[in-house]
């Protein structure tokens, strides 16, 4: 039991030390970017452009399935961390008043988010959303691109400080369990046949692309003006 608490210790000890690292690294400009790119309506265009994909490539009972298992697999994702892990394992954002350490952390604009941060709900949610149309589409450019954006996303959160690393990481891996039970559920309901070929699938890089090189010219704007 007393090794057990020390290497619990130690692996939170490792935890703090990147927060911090990460959290510490910050400049105007990349607090600008970091709280724009954090947001979620920012990226309702690139979202749209996922289902512009797929009224484009499935019939219509399977384009309302695919939608229906995106939002079940968000919800499920969200909720397994703000309902029942949070409460339960009662971890303190790094930017809490009530945490120790809240007075060395690097807040942006006063941001400081709500009272628990384990697991990342961005992670979990932006994950489960990756490794869904991951599973539906399989194609090497998306996914790298998805991969990137969420990783950026998971980044910008310990960035802002409201987040450690092990509070992404346990995220990333509750979306991917959403993100596999729902998919899995949804080719029984759909009955769904990945296709080779695609059309439009670049839509969504092109569209998220966009979006980030608007949030680097604000960005840079903001941080000149």
């Amino acid at each position: 039991m007393i090794l057990l608490l020390d290497a619990l210790h130690e692996v939170t000890q490792v935890d703090t030390d990147v927060f911090f690292h990460i959290n510490g690294a910050h400049c105007t400009f990349m607090d600008y970017f970091m709280k724009v790119y954090s947001g979620k309506f920012i990226w309702v265009p690139m979202y749209a452009s996922f289902w512009y994909v797929m009224i484009r490539n499935f019939k219509w009972r399977v384009t309302l399935l695919c939608l229906i298992a995106l939002a079940l697999t968000i919800t499920i994702a969200d909720q397994t961390g703000a309902t029942l892990i949070r409460p339960w394992v009662e971890r303190l954002r790094p930017t809490n008043l009530e945490n120790p350490i809240s007075s060395m952390v690097h807040i942006v604009d006063g941001y400081r988010g709500g009272r628990y941060g384990f697991p990342s709900c961005h992670a979990a949610n932006s994950f489960g959303l990756v490794f869904f149309i991951w599973f539906l589409f399989r194609k090497q450019w998306l996914t790298i691109f998805m991969m990137g954006w969420a990783i950026l996303t998971c980044y910008s959160r310990i960035y802002l400080g409201v987040h450690y690393p092990g509070d992404i990481l346990a995220g990333a891996l509750v979306g991917l369990l959403a993100a596999f039970l729902v998919y899995r559920l949804f080719l029984w309901a759909s009955g769904h046949k990945r296709a080779e070929k695609v059309k439009h699938i670049n839509a969504p890089v092109l569209v998220g692309g966009i979006t980030i090189l608007g949030i680097l010219i604000y960005s840079l704007i903001r941080t000149l003006s």
